[in-house]
């Protein structure tokens, strides 16, 4: 989620950066404590620049925004868009009223899917302004910002792996290879409260303890690992909501080379990851081939190694 560097004058007015789908790799949930949050343990990846948002922004006497892209038209009857939330929050935290900025949130991830694209696309802002007003935060400063806005976001600004904990606030950088993988979303919206809600009446939780993520960076061990220790738990609540998801993960696994297939988050969107990048990418077009509807993406999740900061 790093914003492009501009030349000269261009610099001072004008400033851009990636909203990167978030990915659960895995998602453990324990019991709902005394005010009524989840703890979670999850390690968290971000996808590249094929399955993102894009925020531009340039100098303007408030704050404005436009939304274009192909997935615009869910947002636009949104009262509360988070990329402005962002921009008012991180102007409150400076303590310089008169910023403003004209945004343009290029849409292109699906609304309540469960990678994260409202909490990618305020991150996402908080890079630019940071940048664009001459603010200069540290990314410390602006996780603490951005847990005002929800508790993805913190994890948005790093927009690399890590281990969220806590009721998603506490993070953790984490070791973890670059894997090649396919996002498909079944055009259906899924709110995070009804999965939730669904995932207590069902009851029959596994035991609740965090855990290390896999510790092999050869990305076959890795992935090995990740599907035979490890599990979305919201995953049979979702699906007892949505039935599409099934679906969804059965045209995954059904791919040739795809070495597991899993939810990422509140659903609906599911991952796939494949052996090869041209096995990730003729996985995709099969599938958008075949289901039309289908927000269809072949990607990389982004790895880090060793001494991470």
């Amino acid at each position: 989620m790093n914003g492009a560097t501009m030349n000269g004058d261009a610099a001072h007015t004008l400033g851009t950066a990636w909203a990167s789908a978030k990915v659960n790799l895995y998602l453990h949930v324990g019991p709902p404590g005394a005010g009524g949050l989840h703890p979670v343990d999850s390690l968290v990846v971000f996808a590249d620049w094929r399955a993102a948002d894009r925020i531009t922004a340039r100098r303007f006497p408030q704050v404005a925004l436009r939304l274009e892209g192909t997935q615009a038209k869910a947002l636009r009857r949104e009262p509360n868009n988070l990329s402005v939330a962002a921009a008012s929050t991180l102007r409150e935290a400076c303590g310089l009223h008169g910023l403003g900025a004209e945004l343009t949130l290029y849409k292109e991830l699906p609304v309540a899917a469960g990678i994260g694209g409202g909490s990618a696309d305020a991150a996402a802002t908080m890079h630019v302004l940071n940048s664009l007003w001459s603010i200069n935060f540290g990314e410390a400063a602006l996780e603490n910002i951005a847990r005002q806005l929800g508790a993805d976001v913190p994890a948005c600004v790093r927009s690399r792996p890590v281990v969220m904990r806590g009721a998603g606030e506490l993070l953790e950088d984490a070791v973890c290879p670059s894997l090649e993988a396919v996002l498909v979303n079944p055009g259906v919206k899924l709110e995070t409260r009804r999965v939730f809600e669904r995932f207590d009446k069902l009851g029959g939780r596994q035991p609740f303890a965090e855990t290390s993520p896999p510790a092999s960076t050869d990305a076959g061990e890795f992935v090995a690992s990740l599907a035979r220790d490890y599990r979305n738990d919201l995953q049979p609540a979702a699906i007892s909501l949505c039935s599409e998801i099934e679906k969804v993960l059965e045209a995954l696994r059904g791919q040739k080379g795809c070495l597991m297939a899993r939810m990422s988050g509140s659903g609906p969107t599911c991952f796939g990851i494949f052996e090869s990048a041209e096995a990730a990418d003729a996985a995709a077009s099969a599938i958008a081939a075949r289901k039309r509807k289908y927000w269809v993406k072949a990607t990389t999740f982004r790895g880090a190694g060793p001494g991470v900061v």
